[in-house]
């Protein structure tokens, strides 16, 4: 018999952010336990390590040529992204805004709504 197999959060489309809280989100009528990555190529499950930087936002800077707003909710309070993160952002043509997550969930919808290149890296609040 076989084992549990645990692959890599991935939904393959862009849908807005239903509710979030409790550690995870719902979206697309799915629901999700930690901290998530919107991109035009999907929707990611996303751990950033305690910390946001280049690496952590490293399929940002992939997809950098489809984005043009990265909406970077940093939890229950916002947390200003580092000067050297958004000098190399702005580099790849992406304008990032730091914000609790909570705003970065509704703007994120707004913008989504109407059909902007956006991306979110949104931190799981509880």
């Amino acid at each position: 018999m076989a084992g549990i197999v645990v692959r890599s959060a991935h939904y393959p489309g862009r849908a807005p952010v239903d509710t979030y809280g409790n550690g995870g989100f719902r979206f697309a009528g799915m629901s999700h336990r930690g901290s998530l990555l919107c991109l035009p190529s999907g929707i990611y499950g996303w751990d950033p390590g305690g910390r946001i930087d280049r690496e952590a936002l490293a399929r940002v800077f992939v997809e950098a040529d489809q984005i043009e707003v990265l909406l970077v909710g940093t939890g229950t309070a916002m947390e200003p992204l580092a000067t050297e993160l958004a000098a190399a952002l702005r580099e790849s043509g992406i304008v990032a805004d730091a914000m609790s997550t909570g705003a970065a969930v509704r703007t994120f919808n707004v913008l989504l709504a109407e059909n902007r290149a956006v991306a979110a890296a949104l931190v799981a609040v509880d």
